[in-house]
């Protein structure tokens, strides 16, 4: 920095002569800037939270209020859990990776569990029942991770009640997740070979009324923003992005769907069964920010229709089990809830340590070594909230992964958003960036 640079001020040491606001991209920009004929300035948008879904930092150059270039800067939220993961067993990475997009926990987990399954050739081992519990887990994470998306969305553009009804319908949500894993969110449910454990008693019964409860609430909110004046002239034909951006940025999920492109791995790549229930892949083609909220808006009634297919199968599967029967691979999954309404009930206990030596030494080196995958890779893919969220899994024939990798849709996403956003008023960022609807602590897993 020049000593006549304005942003600076100086002090002296034993060092020499030191100045402040220096470093990184910042210095380098306002430098270019002042180089140029044209009165520009350099905003720094975040990284604290509000309106930028989490700690990402947008460094937009302005001219006026119009956006002339934009750029993300990510890693403020960097937790190295793929390498992590490297250093835990198969089944330990699952409370990992469920910590990635908090806010779509079960899909991480999904994603991850299908690829270990598939590196241990039981993918058809996987109990009917378990699966059908993932696919309605899943989709009420979906619910809840678009109530979150809709209602904050809503809130950084001025509306202040749908982001109330949003929330609202989202704790419905939560106090399932609750009731069937024992948490809100990062569950670690979804587990190689089925799930955690089996649905509590009365378990379908209730969600039944929950699904009534929310298609009643979700009206709410449609009644108050589809159509309505002031969301339209914010939202529509604000953060254009056309079907050959997408292709061109790898960008999935509802941002590719508002262009008409019916992408859903759900039925174009069906796991879990999917291919067994009836559904719609929602579509707009106005690719910009209210096509995505529709798109939301509407994928709510099709989770919510899986749902109550999945409940149909439920009743049909009462008793069967939820993990394989491979007991080198399984965990239990039988557990009881003991008087304290915590740990293991002392039945429980008592049938692990009581039927033999070797099952007591088996079940301690399974839990404390884990199981030994076969040597390959895999690759796959599940629909989650925000596109298309991949795992690529190396394993060496060990006991622990050598080598994952997470394709995470909001990571890819991040990228339209200076093609959305460079040529539009500033205001329009903010609408831009809640309709790609990023979470960070997936794009800096």
């Amino acid at each position: 920095m020049s000593t006549t640079d304005a942003y600076a001020s100086s002090r002296e040491t034993t060092e020499g002569r030191v100045y402040a606001v220096t470093g990184g991209d910042w210095d380098s920009l306002v430098t270019e800037i002042g180089a140029t004929k044209e009165e520009r300035v350099v905003v720094n948008m975040g990284p604290q939270h509000p309106s930028t879904h989490g700690v990402l930092r947008l460094i937009l150059e302005l001219e006026g209020e119009t956006v002339t270039e934009a750029r993300s800067g990510i890693g403020y939220l960097h937790t190295g859990i793929e390498k992590n993961a490297e250093y835990r067993t198969w089944t330990q990475g699952v409370t990992f990776v469920t910590r990635m997009d908090y806010l779509a926990p079960l899909f991480n987990e999904a994603a991850y569990c299908l690829g270990v399954e598939k590196l241990l050739g039981i993918t058809d081992d996987v109990p009917e029942k378990a699966s059908v519990i993932r696919v309605m887990m899943m989709e009420f994470n979906r619910i809840s991770s678009h109530m979150v998306a809709l209602g904050t969305g809503a809130l950084e553009l001025g509306a202040l009640s749908p982001m109330i009804f949003a929330f609202r319908e989202r704790e419905l949500v939560l106090d399932i997740f609750e009731m069937i894993s024992g948490l809100r969110m990062n569950m670690a449910y979804i587990r190689p070979g089925g799930v955690a454990q089996d649905l509590p008693a009365n378990a379908v019964s209730k969600i039944r009324e929950t699904v009534k409860e929310l298609r009643h609430n979700f009206k709410d909110n449609a009644k108050m923003l589809i159509g309505n004046s002031i969301w339209m002239k914010r939202t529509q034909g604000i953060g254009y992005l056309d079907l050959a951006g997408c292709v061109t940025l790898g960008i999935t999920g509802p941002v590719l769907r508002s262009t008409g492109m019916p992408w859903d791995l759900r039925k174009t790549q069906p796991y879990s069964g999917y291919e067994n229930y009836d559904f719609d892949v929602v579509t707009t083609d106005t690719c910009d920010v209210y096509g995505r909220f529709l798109i939301r808006m509407l994928e709510l009634e099709e989770s919510l229709r899986i749902i109550e297919q999945a409940c149909d199968k439920l009743d049909a599967l009462e008793g069967a089990p939820v993990m394989v029967a491979d007991k080198k691979i399984a965990w239990p999954s039988q557990l009881s809830v003991g008087a304290d309404g915590m740990g293991n009930s002392l039945n429980h206990i008592r049938e692990i340590m009581g039927e033999s030596m070797e099952s007591l030494i088996h079940h301690f080196k399974l839990v404390t070594e884990g199981f030994r995958v076969p040597a390959g890779q895999v690759y796959t893919a599940v629909e989650s909230p925000r596109g298309e969220t991949g795992v690529h899994l190396v394993s060496d024939g060990g006991t622990r992964p050598y080598r994952l990798h997470f394709r995470e849709p909001s990571f890819n996403n991040l990228q339209s958003l200076s093609a959305m956003c460079e040529g539009s008023f500033i205001a329009d960022v903010v609408a831009a960036v809640a309709s790609i609807d990023p979470v960070m602590g997936g794009v800096d897993r």
